[in-house]
């Protein structure tokens, strides 16, 4: 039995660093790293990819409405000819740097209000997919566990990869729960890591209002930004790794 372990990465800007990169790179196996929309440097974003390079660990295009005093969390009614070029300016960003570090861009993961508007908003999911193709229809898109947008890609002839989320909160229906509400974000390092270790090994994960949610997940994301990040997700790997559970890229 194996799983992939994600994180969002290379989300400082300038002087100001969020996270530890570093530290949740010698963790995760597939690094999610931002295109400059939401956050991200390219003195940074190429730091963090040499550190991925250096480690083994696959890279992902983290691809964002144009966003940075939202962080990419805000809504955005975009043209589905502008979101496309977006994302095929982002992908072709992080591909240049990655070429550079050494690694390369093996998926895509929409981040933040962009992830959370495709996994059911066929139009600017359509626009998505259509950016992704464009680039390279060889790159996989990883998008939220039981959400339409895994079903629209594969007809587009994307390979998809399921993802859930070891900090968040779901509802009963398996979206996430706002962050706008109180308990959205889990901070309990064992409490995480025992969710997520049941949801690997039997396909179930517990919904905010305590009812068993069904979710096949191939990816489990732990944020890098999230308060005790590093050791969350050190709790989580070791949980898995006790279970026999191994830590795999998906798209090395």
């Amino acid at each position: 039995m194996q799983i992939d372990l994600n994180s969002d990465l290379g989300e400082g800007y300038g002087a100001w660093r969020m996270g530890d990169d570093a530290a949740m790179l010698d963790i995760v196996s597939s690094a999610n790293v931002a295109c400059g929309f939401h956050a991200g440097d390219p003195r940074g974003l190429l730091e963090t990819l040499q550190q991925a390079a250096r480690r083994g660990v696959a890279v992902g295009a983290h691809v964002s409405y144009p966003d940075r005093v939202g962080f990419g969390r805000r809504p955005m009614d975009v043209a589905a000819q502008e979101l496309t070029a977006d994302v095929i300016y982002q992908i072709g960003a992080l591909q240049g740097l990655a070429r550079a570090a050494g690694t390369r861009v093996t998926y895509v993961k929409p981040h933040g209000a962009l992830y959370n508007t495709i996994a059911e908003d066929a139009r600017q999911g359509d626009a998505v997919i259509a950016g992704i193709v464009a680039v390279d229809p060889a790159l996989v898109l990883m998008g939220l566990a039981g959400a339409p947008i895994l079903d629209r890609a594969r007809a587009a002839g994307l390979r998809v990869v399921a993802e859930a989320f070891a900090d968040r909160a779901y509802t009963p229906s398996g979206a996430l729960v706002s962050r706008r509400l109180p308990g959205a974000v889990l901070h309990d390092p064992d409490l995480v890591a025992d969710r997520m270790v049941r949801l690997a090994a039997e396909g179930v994960i517990e919904a905010a209002d305590g009812s068993t949610l069904q979710l096949q997940a191939d990816s489990i994301c732990v944020h890098g930004d999230s308060p005790g990040a590093v050791q969350m997700a050190a709790r989580t790997r070791q949980a898995l790794r006790d279970r026999r559970i191994a830590i795999v890229p998906f798209a090395p």
